[in-house]
């Protein structure tokens, strides 16, 4: 990845976040995941896959609203 390059993060409205690109994710438990091409993030709370994202508050018609 270039230095000089922005990290792009979209919002989804009424859903996750997206980070796009290569990144390095340090868990709760100091484990860490790398991802290469970004990642969805849980914004509910609902995943059963925390901190990204399962679809589950698309089942529970979470809004951020």
């Amino acid at each position: 990845m270039e230095d000089n390059k922005l990290t792009e993060i979209q919002v989804f409205g009424d859903g996750p976040l997206r980070v796009n690109g290569p990144l390095k994710v340090t868990l709760r438990d100091g484990s860490e995941v790398e991802k290469e091409n970004g990642a969805t993030f849980c914004r509910c709370g609902m995943s059963s896959n925390k901190p990204f994202c399962d679809g589950r508050h698309k089942k529970e018609g979470w809004t951020d609203l």
